[in-house]
């Protein structure tokens, strides 16, 4: 029977739903990552990784980390749960294989918050052209 969920040979990914399997078997069972990540924390790979002990999944995100990446871009590319990708990066951050930098949102930093004034008077103005 090609849908019985005991068959040991049943695929693990679905064209049309993607992943079969719970989250939580990407992180071994956990839940809480041992580094503190936010959604918009930028991840880039060392390049000193050591693939060989790495799982699949693992070595997908360490790939996405070539460049520059926020937690939030890599939980979408790889379709799994933030809490997940985060576990994840924890363990690449741990071997040495990623470093996360946060944007500086102090004076002079390269990153501001949004200013709202602004982003009102934006969302104003194209209100009066609808």
């Amino acid at each position: 029977m090609p849908d019985d969920p005991d068959d040991p040979h049943r695929p693990l990914l679905d064209d049309a739903l993607g992943r079969l399997v719970r989250p939580y078997t990407f992180s071994d069972g956990r839940t809480e990552p041992t580094c503190q990540f936010d959604l918009m924390t930028m991840v880039v790979a060392t390049g000193t990784g050591l693939r060989p002990k790495l799982g699949l999944d693992h070595a997908h995100v360490l790939d996405l980390c070539r460049t520059p990446v926020t937690v939030a871009e890599i939980a979408g590319h790889t379709r799994m749960p933030a809490a997940v990708a985060k576990v994840l990066l924890s363990d690449l951050v741990e071997r040495g294989a990623v470093v996360t930098r946060r944007f500086n949102t102090g004076p002079g930093g390269s990153y501001s918050p949004p200013d709202i004034e602004l982003l009102e008077a934006l969302r104003d103005g194209l209100l009066k052209r609808l």
